[in-house]
């Protein structure tokens, strides 16, 4: 039987939110759908690798007894030997243990943003999802929105600039953001799960805003609000021929805004007078969208041009701003792993979470087999002139 390691945790803001990733919706469904020894590989915060079968239990996490493991466990090493290798104690010294495929769990820095995604494509072993470049693009919402805007699609009105020169180039960085109307959205640029996010409705919040933005990145984006907003989701999947689910659609106001707190701790904010069709996330989409048929379509359509746009495999999830009055879809973000691969939406459209995970993993088998008929490699009488 050949084995997939799922990858989970890491020197992330979003270390827990991977953590429920990988056992809820990768581990348990990929065990359920067969053909596969899967074996879990934990990054502690301070980057040391752990496999072991107890990190497969969520209450080693929730109790704090994962402390106690980490101070008795072995370290696991990696070895790169035509393919991915782990190597932890005497057991499996003599030859260790031999990945076959990788199933990536890892939200935020060091793991989506496509450093992780680095280090297999070296391993040449086969991973699910986006690669390193588009993760690597897709992470950093100033080159997803260049990249996509070259492509013809349009974002709100927004600016960046380096977290390092806020101090010396203040002046001349609000003068940048003045340019922009109120309310804005001041965002770290490389993160997910809306950690350091602001909404800013008056100049007298604004500089506090930034000066959290830049605590947490080191490159800041500041974006103009869209009027009659709604903001909608769109999971998709696939490689060359990528499939969409459900447009999804949060239950807000136009006021309010998801941070940490809203999206993972406190079950979502519910707009008043609305029932879900679909459980989201935290509890608060409607499934699928209430949207008139060509305006639905249209985000659909813009959805999966961004997902091209940016080179996008195996699995993503575009999130857009659409402005009901004009009828405009704005693009907003990417987020190259979808926090329990939204399989609530996926679920909703038809696909079960088993049936999820086995046609990502087909997906991942798929790219690969189509790199290795690539050849990387020239030979030249270069050396010979030296």
């Amino acid at each position: 039987m050949k084995t997939a390691a799922v990858i989970f945790g890491g020197r992330s803001t979003e270390h827990d939110v991977s953590i429920v990733t990988a056992l809820a919706s990768i581990i348990k469904p990929l065990e359920l759908a067969g053909g596969w020894r899967v074996v879990p590989v934990y990054i502690a915060k301070d980057g040391s690798w752990y496999s072991d079968k107890k990190l497969k239990n969520i209450e080693l996490f929730q109790s704090g007894q994962i402390d106690d493991f980490m101070a008795k466990a072995l370290k696991v090493q990696l070895l790169f030997d035509d393919g991915l290798v782990l190597v932890k104690d005497s057991k499996w010294a003599s030859q260790g243990r031999k990945i076959d495929l990788v199933f990536p769990a890892m939200h935020g820095t060091h793991g989506e943003d496509g450093e992780l995604m680095g280090l297999l494509e070296m391993a040449n072993v086969p991973y699910v999802g986006c690669d390193f470049r588009s993760s690597a693009v897709a992470m950093d919402k100033v080159l997803a929105k260049q990249v996509a805007e070259a492509s013809g699609l349009t974002s709100p009105p927004w600016v960046w600039f380096y977290a390092a020169d806020l101090k010396p180039q203040k002046s001349e960085i609000l003068e940048q953001i003045e340019t922009l109307k109120y309310p804005l959205f001041v965002k770290p640029a490389h993160l997910g799960s809306s950690i350091g996010i602001s909404k800013v409705t008056a100049k007298k919040d604004l500089i506090n805003a930034l000066e959290v933005a830049a605590h947490y990145d080191d490159k800041v984006i500041v974006e103009q609000g869209v009027k009659n907003l709604i903001e909608v989701t769109l999971p998709i999947m696939g490689n060359d021929r990528p499939v969409p689910a459900l447009l999804e659609q949060p239950l807000t106001k136009p006021e309010d805004f998801f941070d940490f707190d809203t999206k993972y701790l406190t079950g979502g904010k519910k707009g008043k007078g609305k029932k879900s069709s679909g459980r989201g996330a935290q509890g608060y989409s409607q499934l699928p969208a209430d949207l008139p048929k060509t305006l639905y379509q249209k985000a659909e359509a813009t959805g999966l041009a961004v997902y091209k746009a940016l080179g996008c495999s195996g699995i993503a999830r575009v999130d857009m701003l659409i402005d009901s009055k004009t009828k405009r879809v704005y693009f907003n973000e990417v987020n190259p792993l979808p926090g329990s691969l939204y399989s609530h939406n996926w679920r909703a459209a038809g696909i079960s979470s088993v049936e999820l995970v086995q046609k990502l993993v087909d997906y991942a088998l798929e790219r690969w087999a189509a790199k290795q008929k690539i050849n990387t490699t020239f030979s030249t009488n270069y050396l010979k002139q030296f």
